[in-house]
């Protein structure tokens, strides 16, 4: 039951970021012209590329430490200061290209700007590493939901009192948010943990740390890259008009995770302490995939059935009829990123960091030259077809290199799902002519399509049952 209770509180708060998210995602979005949303956006992805890279792999690496017992007062010792000589060392590099080239473009400027707000988001992140170690997911929530309850009411309150939103607002916002987000992490800590946070600085600790986390530290590298290449490739080779748009599909597809992203935080402790035994009980894997796969299966054909005309109606025709390709591309993947996740889990828990590396080497490799060849070509399209064509070789790979007899067969519900859902969206969508039935139909021959391809059957209750309280 403790499982369930995680799961809820770390739903609960994804849910609220989320909502406040899309809040604020829709006010620029419908505020701001496609130019100006496009730069943000270049901005944003530019500074968590570069915060995630920071990281080296160390917030996942503490997750794992403090889930094995280890100490919480050294260990948070000596990631705020890493997270203190890695931001500080960033922002004054920025600082000093803004010195050296003081006509720098705007976006050069957004990025110093935002930075701040980032860099605060950076200090914050041991504290939240920390939580989720001890599997403390309420004191999370708490933790991660105060900076976009920030942004979003401030940007409400902004346009109800001023009119329109600007780009100089828009940056004060964002500052204030996370600044917040940091003051209210370093207080609930305190509060919650009973540990006052302190650096004492362990040269030979820390190098220790970073020699661990090495490994780990070239996946954060490539899956950095990974998330924003195509971002800051269609800034910089097409228009911030073209990253408009495409950041606009992605980043509601992003938010279309939320079940991947609240389950994930969950497994890695749980996965840390299955591993541990030599004999671990793998038997749930099986379900847990077969599950998350009708998850993704589901959420992609939601998503698809009725995205032109809602989206449309609500940005005033900018965002949705022009990205239905590049949004259905890109729901191809999402099972892809349900089925990398416990995979990745599962070998990071049992220590196999080289291995994942390689992994990530092999799905950079082809995100790159998949973008390089595609985007020119097929402009957006060609982005979303390049991240669907990585995320596919690295499901490969990682299968290839699975020894855990019950996910060997992983990719047979990932293929039946995936199947069932396309073939729910196209009978609704073309043969049903009232609009407002396609959801509902689509969602019901989904179901009925997995039932004939025997992916639900009534053996599968206990199965859940026991996954539930697993």
């Amino acid at each position: 039951m403790k499982h369930v209770r995680n799961l809820s509180a770390n739903v609960l708060q994804l849910a609220l970021n989320q909502l406040f998210g899309l809040a604020i995602f829709y006010l620029l979005s419908t505020g701001l012209s496609k130019t100006d949303f496009g730069q943000i956006n270049l901005a944003l992805a530019v500074l968590l590329a570069v915060f995630n890279i920071l990281s080296m792999g160390i917030d996942q690496l503490v997750i794992k430490r403090i889930a094995s017992g280890a100490s919480i007062q050294t260990t948070l010792s000596l990631y705020i200061g890493h997270v203190l000589l890695g931001g500080a060392v960033f922002y004054g590099i920025l600082l000093s290209g803004k010195a050296l080239f003081p006509h720098a473009g705007d976006t050069y400027s957004l990025i110093l700007l935002i930075g701040i707000g980032k860099l605060a988001m950076f200090f914050s992140s041991p504290f939240k590493q920390i939580a989720s170690g001890l599997e403390r997911f309420k004191l999370l929530a708490y933790m991660s939901v105060i900076s976009n309850l920030v942004r979003c009411f401030s940007l409400v309150i902004f346009a109800i009192e001023f009119g329109p939103i600007n780009i100089i607002a828009i940056v004060i916002i964002f500052i204030a948010g996370d600044v917040a987000e940091l003051l209210t992490c370093i207080y609930l800590f305190r509060r919650s943990i009973k540990i006052k946070p302190a650096v004492k600085w362990d040269r030979s600790a820390y190098f220790n740390l970073l020699k661990e986390a090495l490994p780990q530290s070239g996946v954060v590298v490539i899956t950095s890259a990974l998330a924003r290449f195509d971002w800051i490739f269609i800034g910089f080779i097409l228009s911030a008009q073209k990253l408009a748009e495409y950041s606009f599909a992605y980043k509601v597809f992003e938010m279309a995770t939320l079940p991947l992203t609240a389950i994930a935080p969950l497994l890695i402790p749980r996965f840390t302490n299955l591993f541990l035994n030599d004999h671990p009980d793998t038997r749930n894997f099986k379900a847990l995939v077969r599950i998350e796969m009708m998850i993704a299966g589901l959420v992609g054909l939601l998503l698809n059935v009725y995205w032109a005309p809602l989206i449309d109606a609500l940005t005033g025709d900018k965002y949705g009829a022009v990205n239905t390709q590049t949004l259905f591309v890109l729901c191809l993947s999402m099972p892809l990123l349900y089925i990398n996740n416990i995979l990745w889990t599962a070998f990071f828990a049992q220590g196999q960091l080289k291995m994942i590396l390689r992994a990530f080497i092999v799905t950079l490799l082809v995100n790159i030259i998949g973008d390089v060849i595609l985007i020119p070509l097929y402009k957006n399209e060609g982005a979303a077809l390049a991240f669907l064509l990585a995320n596919l070789a690295q499901t490969i790979f990682f299968l290839n290199r699975n020894t855990i007899p019950e996910l060997k067969t992983a990719w047979q519900p990932l293929i039946a799902c995936t199947v069932c859902a396309i073939g729910a969206g196209f009978i609704t969508k073309y043969l049903v002519p009232d609009t407002w039935l396609i959801l509902p139909l689509s969602v019901a021959v989904y179901f009925f399509m997995l039932i004939i391809t025997r992916q639900i059957k009534l053996t599968h209750r206990q199965q859940l049952q026991q996954l539930v309280n697993w």
